[in-house]
Parts: C-alpha cells; sequence; structure tokens
C-alpha cells in the first residue's frame, strides 16, 4: 500500500511507471477475482470450480503484484545506490561498475516478472469469458484493461533498462522474454473478444 501511495505522489520519485503498472496488474487481478467469485451464482455447477480456481489465482496474482510493486521501487534505488558508490580506487571502481551492472539487471528483470504476472490476469479472464455475471461485465472488461496497461507498462520499464546492461547475451535473453510476453499477450483473444 506504501508503494501505492507512492504512485499517487507525483512530487515523489522513488516509484516510476514500473511499479505503477504492476499496481495496475494488482488492481486487475483483484477484480478479476471479485468477478469470478459473483459469477459462480449463474454457472452449472459443473463451471463452479473453475470460477473458484480463478478467484483463488487472480487473487494471489493480485497480491504477487501489489508486492513485486514495492519490488521495482527497491530494484529503482539499487541502481540509484550503486552509482553513489566510492570509485576513488581502481578496486572500487571495479565493485561499483560490478553493483552498478547487477542493479540494471534486476531493474529490468523485476518488471519482466511482474509483466508474466499481468499476462497470466488476461489469460484467467480469457477462461472466465463467456461466463461472466452479465451485472459485472464491467468489472469484468475493467478487469482485462487494466491487465493490458500493467503487462504492456512493465515491458517498457524492461525495455528501457536493456541499453544499461553490458552483458548483451543476458540483454538479449530479456529482450526475447519480453517479446515473447508481448506475442502472448497479441495471440490472447479475450480482449478483443470482451473489452469494447
Amino acid at each position: 500500500m506504501d508503494t501505492f501511495l507512492k504512485v499517487l505522489d507525483p512530487a515523489d520519485t522513488s516509484t516510476g511507471g514500473g511499479s505503477a503498472s504492476a499496481v495496475a496488474g494488482a488492481m486487475a487481478g483483484a477484480l478479476l477475482a471479485m468477478v469470478a467469485r459473483l459469477s459462480e451464482a449463474t454457472q452449472e455447477e459443473s463451471e463452479v470450480h473453475l470460477c473458484e480456481r480463478i478467484f483463488t489465482q487472480a487473487g494471489q496474482l493480485s497480491q504477487e503484484l501489489l508486492e513485486g510493486s514495492q519490488e521495482d521501487a527497491l530494484a529503482f534505488q539499487g541502481v540509484r545506490r550503486a552509482y553513489q558508490l566510492p570509485r576513488q580506487t581502481d578496486e572500487a571502481t571495479i565493485a561499483r561498475q560490478q553493483a552498478v551492472q547487477e542493479a540494471w539487471l534486476r531493474a529490468a528483470s523485476v518488471p519482466l516478472e511482474n509483466a508474466g504476472r499481468c499476462l497470466r490476469v488476461v489469460e484467467l479472464g480469457g477462461e472466465l469469458a463467456g461466463r461472466v455475471n452479465p451485472k459485472v461485465i464491467s468489472d469484468y472488461r475493467c478487469a482485462l484493461l487494466l491487465a493490458q496497461a500493467g503487462l504492456l507498462g512493465c515491458l517498457e520499464n524492461v525495455y528501457i533498462n536493456l541499453p544499461a546492461i553490458n552483458d548483451a547475451t543476458r540483454a538479449e535473453q530479456l529482450a526475447r522474454q519480453a517479446r515473447d510476453l508481448s506475442e502472448r499477450l497479441r495471440q490472447t483473444d479475450s480482449l478483443s473478444n470482451e473489452v469494447r
């Protein structure tokens, strides 16, 4: 919750787009869990288990994304701290360079993990498509839109950090994983089917 409040404070520079995107994903997961719970009563008995599973998994993803928003803020702060390390000696300079690179890797890896969680929310939404209680269809659509925005925002934070990573192999691996998530989102038809 602390990270969420910092995201809402324009004067606070300790959080940014990565944290905000993870928070969007957390809201999406919570909304989807609510929709799944409220859709149980409208389902055949055979479909109730599906709604219960989505309720549980979406709620878990919501919690993970809320924690992920904090992890993103900490990763960003880690980059700042690494650049503040001393470099008066050759040894200190080498240690600082290593710390900076480790910090940038974390700053790219954390939003990538959060993007994957956002995609999972979208995929769970796809499983619920056609089974949503009509009274909460707008909440369902909002969940899908927030999950998509969270995913795309997280990926932006991956891409912006990649050029700072000197290990070309690791950077390309992260970029490939990000592209894969983006492609999987495009292949998910729940948004086009359920969102106006």
